[in-house]
């Protein structure tokens, strides 16, 4: 038998707990010999994996970097970042039939380490706002984003992201409209449990990130009151757990919220199967935010839960389309507390069935096709 192809798969993230990277690595690796390169242990898929020291930085966050990123001196930056020389010392001399760079940091590593090979640009976000909210990464990171994707994604042979309007985005200011690949989960065989006792089981799952506002979930919660729950399933954010830590102090009069520690993404469906109504407004506080379509809400159906989130488009117009649950009128907690209290019980099982049916629909299958169709672009 012939070979199988040889595919690299960069990613500045801890693969092993990526769930959108190790669904990528599902498809990839039915198809080639897979080499990842990124933080922590070898991820599920991966054939060989080039570990990333955890503290290396993968941004230009070296006096250097920061120099020139001050100096406006984007090309030489671009492979300053602590991350990016690491790879490209632990895949020196390494030769691939193709590259996948996930998020556009990744892109100047992938490219180099290409040598001519196709690149696929997995977009996970719109990357020239992906911390905008902060004003360093506003005046000194976003222009360095904005101009690796204006000079690479042109390069690259395909290219994908999580939402229709991230990909007008792309497609308005680089003139490169990646296909959309949602970030839904695999199909989980579970079914609706009942909507039984006296409580409403509200419940969360993510990362414990400042911006998210999840302060308005437990307001809610003591809103609503009696018949109200909510378990909260929260992974540290990147700030060592400050804001996670004054969440679990702000809930302390709240004896309705509970929290846990988080589970592995094919853990996330059973694990919330038990629960009613899976939750999440998110304000619009930066561009992603405002298009966010995250991994939980499919966790959520392939949970078989009701779903409750705030008006933002991508999330409202899957909720709306399959009949899944609610869209509050804005994103306070008094308008997201208002859709949950018009809720009957009867309405939260009606909502959990029609997750049942939208289940296979609104799985991986649908965008594993999408990366099915780019490997045979990439590797014939």
């Amino acid at each position: 038998m012939p070979d199988r192809p040889r595919v690299l798969v960069v990613s500045f993230s801890p693969i092993h707990s990526d769930a959108r990277v190790l669904r990528q690595l599902s498809v990839v690796a039915r198809r080639a010999h897979v080499t990842t390169i990124g933080y922590g242990p070898r991820p599920a898929g991966s054939d060989e994996h080039l570990r990333l020291p955890d503290g290396a930085a993968s941004l230009p966050q070296t006096p250097r970097g920061v120099a020139l990123l001050a100096a406006r001196r984007w090309r030489a930056a671009e492979l300053t970042a602590p991350a990016s020389q690491q790879a490209l010392r632990l895949a020196a001399g390494g030769r691939w039939d193709a590259v996948v760079a996930n998020d556009a940091r990744a892109l100047p590593v992938a490219h180099r380490l290409a040598a001519g090979a196709p690149v696929w640009a997995d977009l996970h976000e719109w990357a020239p706002q992906e911390r905008s909210h902060v004003t360093s990464w506003r005046l000194l990171v976003a222009p360095l984003m904005d101009h690796l994707c204006r000079t690479y994604l042109p390069r690259c042979a395909a290219t994908t992201t999580v939402a229709a309007s991230i990909a007008d985005l792309y497609a308005e200011r680089y003139g490169v409209r990646p296909q959309v690949m949602r970030n839904a989960a695999p199909w989980a065989d579970l079914s609706p449990t009942a909507v039984a006792g006296s409580t409403v089981r509200l419940v969360h799952s993510g990362g414990a990130i400042p911006g998210r506002s999840l302060e308005t979930m437990l307001d809610v919660v003591g809103q609503l009151g009696e018949g109200w729950s909510l378990d909260l399933y929260l992974v540290p954010g990147g700030d060592g757990g400050r804001y996670l830590r004054s969440l679990q102090e702000r809930a302390a009069g709240l004896p309705a919220v509970t929290f846990h520690d988080p589970v592995a993404p094919e853990a996330l469906p059973a694990t919330l199967n038990r629960y009613d109504v899976g939750v999440f407004w998110i304000p619009p506080f930066n561009a992603n935010a405002a298009r966010t379509l995250p991994n939980k809400l499919f966790d959520f159906v392939q949970a078989r839960l009701a779903v409750a989130v705030g008006p933002s488009p991508e999330m409202a117009r899957v909720v709306t389309e399959h009949g899944l649950g609610v869209v509050a009128e804005d994103f306070s907690a008094e308008a997201a507390a208002a859709s949950l209290a018009r809720l009957s019980r009867e309405r939260v099982a009606g909502f959990k069935d029609a997750a049942h049916a939208a289940s296979r629909e609104l799985s991986f299958a649908t965008e594993a096709a999408v990366a099915d169709g780019v490997l045979d672009r990439l590797l014939g």
